[in-house]
């Protein structure tokens, strides 16, 4: 048993090299010389479960009909509402469904690295910036692979200057300043999409450690004290962990409908 990270409540929030559960803590080692650290772990389990989930669930939609089971089609009618609610109408038809297993992936690998955060000695990977923004860049490569199959890859490069109905001698400079701006603004979009997952998650997490530490605060501190200051701690806990869980749906929602919103845009010509 260790001390470690459980003296700050704030730690709770920030990746370490360990694992926390009430009462343990486990230390994690390396692999090659890399620090396995407890986001790491939770991104793996995230991955398994997204595994464990839908193989059986495509296995079993490839056999029967009518799907059976509350789990299966609760899950399946989740990964309908993002091909026909969101695929579909964002994309158009221009190879949307080749984009469905994509946005399919990307919406429960978020939602699943958000509700792991509510599990005691769990964590939200996508509380942190470095996994948000992988995620971003992967996004970033889809849409750019949606555009260079649709349009070519000059064609796509090209084709996100919008038509100038300038002069002559203005419209090569003019082209090159709006290239530079239609760039750099493809890039910020992905760089506020990462950024606003990170934000939402970490500011919930930060929110709910800071509630939690008052019980710490008034550990040492009167009954007459510590019990009102207790019960309203764990009290306000509860029910930010509802609204926790209801922004941890939402921000997966959020993320790949953004997504399938740029993919559109990449296919479709301004």
């Amino acid at each position: 048993m260790a001390q470690g990270h459980s003296e700050s409540p704030l730690s709770h929030v920030v990746d370490h090299p360990s694992l926390e559960f009430p009462g343990v803590e486990i230390h994690l080692g390396s692999i090659g010389g890399i620090q396995i650290t407890r986001f790491m772990v939770m991104e793996l389990v995230a991955a398994c479960l997204i595994a464990a989930i839908v193989i059986p669930l495509s296995r079993h939609a490839a056999k029967n009909r009518v799907t059976r089971g509350k789990l299966l089609n609760a899950f399946e009618a989740i990964l309908l509402f993002i091909r026909d609610r969101v695929a579909r109408p964002a994309i158009g038809g221009h190879g949307a469904d080749d984009f469905v297993p994509f946005l399919w992936t990307i919406f429960l690998f978020v939602l699943f690295c958000n509700l792991l955060g509510m599990i005691p000695g769990g964590a939200s990977p996508t509380g942190n910036i470095n996994v948000t923004g992988t995620l971003a860049v992967v996004t970033l490569c889809a849409v750019i692979v949606a555009g260079s199959r649709e349009k070519g890859i000059i064609g796509f490069w090209t084709g996100i200057v919008p038509h100038l109905d300038v002069p002559k001698l203005l419209k090569p400079p003019l082209w090159g300043l709006m290239f530079v701006i239609e760039v750099a603004g493809l890039l910020i979009r992905h760089v506020v999409l990462s950024v606003r997952l990170f934000a939402n998650m970490l500011a919930g997490h930060i929110v709910l450690a800071v509630i939690l530490g008052f019980i710490l605060q008034v550990a040492g501190m009167l009954i007459y004290i510590k019990v009102p200051v207790t019960m309203a701690s764990v009290a306000g806990a509860a029910a930010l962990s509802v609204l926790e869980l209801f922004v941890a749906f939402l921000q997966a929602y959020i993320f790949t409908f953004l997504a399938a919103i740029f993919i559109g845009s990449a296919v479709h010509s301004h």
